[in-house]
């Protein structure tokens, strides 16, 4: 069994396709099959199925992952403590998070850790998803509750607050809204229905708001139409200074508080190098949230 074989088998796993794991390792999708099909001949087991839809794992190359997971951190701590610098973190960390997070704390906090860290690199994948660490679509996650399954460890990081907001042109437009009935005669922005992955997310719904005239999945779009004066919907406290002209409404009357969790796999528990970025990150995260709340 070869390495660069198992780097491929990863790259399959996480992207399932042969075109994903190529444009990952800069090699032709045909190199990443050839490889994939050595690998399992060498193992005398089929580790993926195919379809139109993809390559999907099958049981023995679910066994097989775990085992390639592990191999994988070796590789990278062996790495960072030769070619580290003495107390620097070094290689390559992959972190998913909602766009919340991702448009409004972690670029600044991500690229403190970076700037005491040279030869890190940071990658911050955004989705409105929860992400499967289990087959390492991120070395860890933000998420906004508490997962309940899977082999993962799991640090609450922060607090945060949510509350009704409006730009000033909307207020000067359409008058001040005063009391949550009065929320009937506005457009409401929000996120879209049915693509509310986390309960957690469903702001409007503790303000009695069932129709969303304006939705979008994504937090920062949903900002840009209130800066618009397109309407009022539910803003993080945090996000707030980054929208000049913007100004909570109904704070006395409406207030939310979530939590933000970091999430990674039980594995990762000893390897000192993600021991000391995710403190980092979560101290870094907890200082931010702090301060722009403090803005507002």
């Amino acid at each position: 069994m070869h390495w660069d074989d198992l780097k491929v088998f990863l790259a399959v796993a996480r992207g399932e396709s042969l075109s994903a794991a190529g444009q990952r390792l800069k090699i032709d999708p045909a190199t990443a099959g050839r490889r994939v099909q050595r690998l399992e001949e060498d193992l005398g087991a089929a580790l993926f199925a195919r379809s139109p839809q993809g390559y999907a794992l099958t049981q023995a190359g679910q066994r097989l992952m775990d085992h390639a997971v592990r191999a994988e951190q070796a590789m990278a701590g062996a790495e960072a403590e030769i070619s580290g610098q003495a107390g620097q973190l070094s290689g390559q960390i992959r972190l998913g998070a909602p766009d919340g997070v991702a448009n409004f704390l972690l670029p600044q906090v991500c690229a403190a850790i970076v700037a005491e860290n040279p030869d890190l690199e940071v990658q911050i994948v955004a989705l409105p998803r929860v992400f499967n660490l289990s087959r390492r679509e991120a070395d860890m996650a933000v998420s906004v509750s508490r997962p309940t399954a899977g082999r993962l460890l799991v640090q609450k990081i922060s607090d945060y607050r949510l509350h009704l907001a409006a730009s000033d042109a909307h207020l000067a437009a359409h008058g001040p809204v005063e009391r949550l009935e009065d929320l009937r005669g506005r457009r409401i922005i929000g996120y879209i229905p049915d693509m509310i992955f986390d309960k957690e997310l469903d702001y409007l719904g503790e303000a009695g708001v069932e129709r969303v005239s304006l939705a979008s999945n994504s937090v920062a779009v949903q900002l840009q139409w209130i800066r618009q004066g397109a309407g009022v919907g539910i803003v993080h406290d945090f996000a707030l200074p980054s929208a000049p002209g913007v100004r909570r409404i109904l704070a006395d009357q409406l207030s939310l508080q979530r939590s933000f969790y970091l999430v990674r796999h039980v594995d990762d528990a000893r390897l000192e190098r993600m021991q000391r970025f995710s403190t980092a990150l979560a101290e870094g995260i907890r200082r931010e949230v702090a301060r722009l709340e403090s803005v507002t």
